[in-house]
């Protein structure tokens, strides 16, 4: 098994919710265009239909998803965002609230500056923002305090609860995820995945990049299937990619503690730029490369950047390192250039906080808003 370091993006998902008193539930998704309302009576089962522990988050059973999905009014088959990201809602909140005699009577809305479906892990951010909120409303964590327009966070222990519930929903959507996404949202910074196992750094550095959506789909399990195939095929060729892919996350761990403690900052960024440059022929001679994806390595190396992709590759989003000195004319220059091919592109950062409870001024006390960066990967 390779390492791979993942990284929050500066780039948030927020929930708000607030309570009702007409005994209904709405949930609005602005971003998928999705607008429901359920009768908390007509929601009634779910308290008895699902056999939950709080504490302890479990999948939910191929028959319990499936009365979800009748008393949605979802078809069979669905594949479809606004399906799964139902049936994640109704799971969570049946099975968080399900130690309570009553469920809830909220409002919620959770939109996202992520774009939806690139690669950028916008499913777990909603996960681990309904985990966050539906936690924190039913009682099982904390409400942390905060005084107006303050962000405050959870201890350890409750933000191990909430990945471990923003996990359970990452299933309902993917089937078999890693947990890397729902980690990396809950905790934000710099996680590192090696043999299934997630460790946050912690010495974290916050980088500018631009983050480019090249607007390319593509299919996760068809990109894995396809290296797979070929270290089956090729091992003697592949296999040594592989490792060196592995020994690049290691290079980059270590860079990015040095430029978190200090020290030559220019040579750092100049051994990253040169780790960012051979990770992508890496990755492009194991099949996860795309035409897209080199326009966009092209396009910024004109102006001394360096990219790859991020994510699964294939097509999706890729990274351009930008460094403390990178001039605005040449920031800007190269996302005209991206943006000629067709492609979005945002100037962000990594290294972000992770799940956080805000208050903002224009809120009641009552009113929840939680954020969350997000992911890419190294």
């Amino acid at each position: 098994m390779q390492v791979a370091l993942a990284v929050s993006l500066n780039l948030k998902t927020y929930l708000r919710m607030q309570p009702r008193a007409d005994q209904q539930i709405q949930l609005y998704l602005p971003n998928i265009g999705t607008h429901l309302s359920w009768k908390t009576t007509n929601l009634q089962f779910l308290l008895t239909a699902i056999d939950a522990d709080v504490r302890n988050p479990k999948a939910a059973s191929q028959e319990l998803v499936e009365q979800l999905r009748q008393k949605a009014e979802i078809p069979e088959g669905y594949t479809d965002m606004m399906s799964l990201s139902v049936l994640c809602f109704l799971y969570l909140y049946g099975a968080i609230s399900s130690s309570k005699s009553q469920l809830p009577s909220v409002d919620i809305v959770v939109w996202s500056e992520l774009p939806i479906g690139a690669g950028l892990g916008s499913s777990a951010a909603y996960c681990v923002c309904l985990a966050a909120a539906l936690l924190t409303a039913s009682g099982a964590i904390t409400c942390p305090d905060l005084q107006e327009k303050d962000i405050a966070r959870w201890n350890d222990d409750e933000l191990e609860l909430i990945n471990k519930w923003a996990f359970q929903g990452e299933k309902l959507i993917h089937g078999n995820p890693s947990g890397v996404d729902n980690a990396v949202g809950t905790w934000g910074g710099v996680l590192r995945y090696h043999a299934g196992k997630i460790i946050p750094l912690s010495r974290v550095p916050t980088l500018r990049i631009l983050l480019t959506n090249t607007k390319v789909s593509r299919s996760t399990k068809v990109l894995v299937t396809g290296v797979k195939d070929k270290l089956n095929k090729l091992p003697s060729i592949i296999k040594p990619v592989l490792d060196s892919i592995d020994a690049i996350s290691c290079e980059c761990e270590r860079i990015l503690a040095a430029i978190a403690s200090g020290g030559d900052t220019n040579e750092h960024y100049t051994t990253l730029e040169e780790l960012i440059d051979i990770n992508q022929h890496h990755l492009n001679v194991i099949g996860v490369g795309h035409s897209s994806l080199d326009k966009l390595c092209q396009a910024t190396a004109a102006y001394g950047l360096h990219s790859k992709l991020t994510g699964a590759g294939g097509g999706g989003c890729g990274l351009t390192l930008l460094r403390p000195d990178t001039s605005p004319s040449v920031v800007e220059a190269s996302k005209r250039a991206l943006k000629d091919f067709g492609f979005d592109c945002w100037e962000t950062n990594i290294g972000g906080f992770g799940v956080s409870l805000q208050l903002p001024s224009s809120l009641r006390k009552d009113v929840f808003q939680i954020l969350c960066d997000m992911k890419s990967y190294q």
